[in-house]
């Protein structure tokens, strides 16, 4: 084992701290040049432990005439980058290295780019998006030539989407350009070791893995609160007294919750029963550079006592002296929630405080599965998958704004990246073309050729194609946004910028208006210059809210599983609160508990349509996907369907006529007959063809100038859907958008692994009323509307409390005349 030089050693003993064993594996891991992975738990000194080789190496560094990049970070986050150079620079400033230390992220200046490409730092802390943007510059190889270490933070939280992808195959440049450099990912919560070592190094080569356990178990529970829980729906309102009052408890707390919208109602709940004035803050990506470093350095310093945020607070950061996690709403994933309770008590050997506060009955129990789950060291998490080829476009132009390159090292390159390992060469060299011109039905429009083919090579078509290019790097399509620029009152004329709202929300809003946005009620005057124009507003009216794309999180198999599990089971009831006990006791009285197999079905009469209500607990995307088939299938029954809703625990359908025997409309041939027929309609293939022709470059979220509105890209992305449709109907883009629907819109093979586990054990009950597991299913807002026969028919939404109570209310009342009149 290497030693480690005395000025460390001093200085770790001066922090009251020791050098950990596997910390001094990984500079041993450094000197042997082995690409490796560590899983440690949160607050252990694990990120130190990533850098900890490269400051002993720049230590003794000699000074250079011109300085060469060394060690290059690389985080999900900007935060974290921000996060961590403040965190290295005490250790740097101490010891009094010299070395020196930068970041580039979407947030760094303009100036400061263009300084760190002339005058590279020693370690550059960046983002995936960040990285590839400096690969895609003729002087490439000569500014990362020199590279010794890449770091990879977070691992768990990319590496199995198409960022990953993206990631990897910086990851596959950067081994062309500086061969002898190795890789160090790190992690707190990898469900899937084996994979992710193979990730993170080259095809054929995987990383060594060191997996480091805890001391100390966290402490978690679910927060029982005043009153009832509401029967469904995700507002927590109902907690928020009982929310504050753990926030007194506490020196200071980080409240998560799942989505933007969310961080905004609950911070102006909190604030409504804040009698004490306590200093509470508020955070997520939508709110201006500005807003969100001045939290993050109030929270480091101790000086605010609790911030709702989403999850751009939970991977890394160390905010101090954080006692205190409180997850408002269901984890959704195991993994996902070990992450966020990690924020509390950052410290390897002190166990975590969290707790949980679920927003209706059934997140209740996942909150009590995934608990027991994280006490048994278990975790969860994505499956990797094969690498994305709209992201493998996206690089091979990428490779070619660098400079002229060949096809055969281009392929090997790629293929030199895990996820990218089985890529044909027939499928890149479609992907080459494709570049190359569009493919057959576009190759007449100059704007969709960015490669020309020479003797030497392939190289990008001209200086705007490449512009074009670096303004849309990345994998993350979003809708477009505006910029919120806040005016002190009606009259002012000077703004200020606190964030960006998405446009789809903007669409919605009149003069006048009122809505939530950074902590506030602004009232909305119009958009001009592409901003929106606001000014603080009374609170006389309840504000409308901004909702954004990709808020909701997909429940996780493993936790589906445990939920499933649970309610077949009373014996594993006793973690869960009194009144959600009794609930469950309710629906075994009233209809049936879901068995650990099969799958149970509820039908009943409801409101003037009947209504059948399928408890498969396998999540958003499965339950969409078998509520497209299965209505179809109704339509050419004769059943009239009238709409589907899906939560992640179910899915209902609404019908004119009477379902009668349910098994036939769920049997495994749907996925033959129905979805083929469904494809050629294919509105979710066309909503997929639009995220893949934007990351493939067909078209532009950004253009010079000017930033295109989602309504724009929407146009040109289905104009040319339906030109490739109709003139080219085997373009590469087309195929990869038809998979893309079936595995990440849909989930067709968990769909299709579904359908054979419950084949013959469909237990279907006709009930006089919904049952209490059938009311939060009924409660829920987003109904997709069946058009077909029965298409002018109305039924109103069962959306609100009062509703559910009532129906609540009638299974007892009947089970009450059921006891009095055997």
């Amino acid at each position: 084992m290497q030693d480690v030089p005395v000025k460390f050693e001093k200085w770790f003993t001066e922090q009251n701290w020791h050098i950990r064993d596997y910390q001094r594996d990984m500079i041993d891991a450094f000197s042997r040049r082995e690409d490796t992975l560590l899983i440690a738990p949160t607050g252990g000194g694990k990120t130190l432990a990533g850098f900890l080789p490269s400051l002993i190496n720049l230590a003794v560094k000699e000074v250079e005439a011109k300085p060469r990049l060394h060690t290059l970070y690389i985080s999900p986050l900007r935060a974290l980058t921000n996060d961590i150079q403040r965190n290295l620079n005490r250790p740097v400033a101490e010891m009094n290295l010299p070395i020196k230390i930068g970041v580039r992220t979407g947030d760094t200046k303009q100036y400061q780019r263009a300084k760190q490409r002339k005058s590279p730092p020693d370690i550059l802390l960046t983002t995936p998006e960040s990285l590839m943007l400096l690969l895609s510059y003729p002087d490439a190889a000569e500014y990362f030539s020199e590279l010794k270490t890449v770091i990879i933070d977070e691992l768990h939280s990319f590496a199995t989407n198409k960022r990953g992808d993206f990631t990897a195959l910086a990851l596959a440049r950067l081994k062309s350009l500086a061969p002898d450099h190795i890789r160090f990912g790190l992690s707190a919560t990898i469900a899937d070791a084996d994979s992710a070592g193979k990730w993170l190094g080259p095809t054929g080569s995987p990383a060594k893995i060191i997996e480091v356990t805890g001391s100390a178990p966290s402490v978690l529970e679910i927060m029982t609160p005043e009153t009832r829980y509401p029967l469904g729906g995700h507002n927590p309102r109902f907690a928020v007294k009982d929310i504050y009052a753990a926030i007194q408890t506490a020196k200071s707390a980080i409240i998560f919750v799942n989505t933007r919208a969310q961080t905004e109602l609950l911070f102006q709940e909190l604030w409504k029963v804040n009698t004490g004035n306590l200093p509470i803050g508020l955070y997520h990506g939508s709110l201006s550079r500005e807003r969100r470093q001045m939290t993050e350095a109030s929270i480091a310093s101790g000086h605010i006592r609790a911030v709702v945020s989403t999850s751009a607070l939970e991977m890394g950061i160390d905010w101090g002296d954080v006692d205190l996690i409180l997850q408002v709403g269901a984890p959704k994933g195991v993994s996902r929630l070990l992450q966020r309770i990690g924020r509390s008590n950052h410290r390897m050997d002190e166990p975590s405080n969290a707790v949980l506060v679920p927003c209706n009955p059934l997140e209740a129990v996942e909150c009590a599965v995934a608990i027991n789950a994280i006490r048994l060291g278990q975790r969860d998490g994505e499956d990797f998958t094969e690498g994305a080829m709209d992201v493998a476009v996206q690089y091979i132009v990428n490779r070619a704004c660098a400079g002229k390159f060949k096809k055969r090292q281009t392929l090997n390159e790629i293929r030199s990246a895990w996820p990218y390992r089985n890529l044909s060469k027939s499928d890149f060299d479609l992907l080459v073309g494709f570049a190359e011109d569009g493919g057959y039905a576009l190759q007449a429009y100059d704007r969709f050729a960015r490669l020309t083919s020479t003797s030497r090579g392939y190289q990008i078509s001209s200086v705007q194609q490449a512009r074009r290019h670096r303004m849309n790097i990345g994998t993350i399509v979003e809708y477009a946004k505006l910029k919120v620029r806040r005016f002190p009152n009606v009259k002012s004329k000077r703004g200020r910028n606190i964030g960006e709202i998405e446009e789809r929300f903007v669409m919605g809003l009149t003069p006048g208006d009122r809505f939530i946005f950074a902590g506030e009620v602004l009232r909305y005057h119009g958009v001009r210059d592409m901003a929106l124009e606001a000014s603080p507003a009374p609170k006389r009216l309840p504000p409308k809210v901004p909702a954004y794309a990709g808020g909701m999180m997909p429940l996780s198999t493993f936790l589906a599983k445990g939920v499933r599990r649970t309610l077949s089971d009373p014996k594993l009831w006793q973690d869960l609160p009194d009144q959600i006990q009794s609930w469950l006791r309710l629906q075994s009285e009233f209809s049936q508990l879901p068995k650990s197999k099969g799958v149970l079905v509820e039908g009943f009469f409801d409101r003037g349509v009947h209504v059948i209500v399928i408890h498969s607990f396998e999540g958003r995307k499965v339950n969409m996907a078998l509520g497209l088939l299965m209505t179809r299938r109704m339509e050419t029954r004769g059943l009239k369907p009238l709409t589907y809703s899906i939560t992640d625990y179910a899915l209902t359908i609404t019908s004119m006529e009477p379902v009668n025997e349910v098994e036939s409309l769920m049997i495994q041939d749907i996925l033959d007959e129905e979805y083929q027929a469904w494809v050629i309609e294919a509105p979710m293939v066309k909503r997929s063809f639009r995220k893949i022709a934007t990351i493939a470059g067909l078209t532009e979220q950004r253009l010079p100038g000017a930033k295109r509105t989602m309504k724009q890209v929407t146009f040109s992305t289905d104009l040319i859907y339906d030109v490739l449709l109709k003139y080219n109907p085997d373009h590469i883009l087309l195929r990869i958008a038809r998979e893309e629907a079936e595995r990440d819109l849909l989930d067709l093979h968990r769909l299709r692994d579904w359908l054979a586990d419950v084949q013959g054990d469909v237990n279907y009950k006709i009930l006089p009323h919904a049952s209490p597991l059938a009311i939060p299913s009924m409660m829920q807002l987003g109904k997709e509307t069946v058009i077909g026969d029965a298409k002018l028919a109305i039924l109103e939404q069962a959306s609100h409390d009062s509703l559910a109570n009532s129906r609540l209310e009638t299974v007892k009342n009947y089970l009450d005349d059921k006891q009095t009149n055997p």
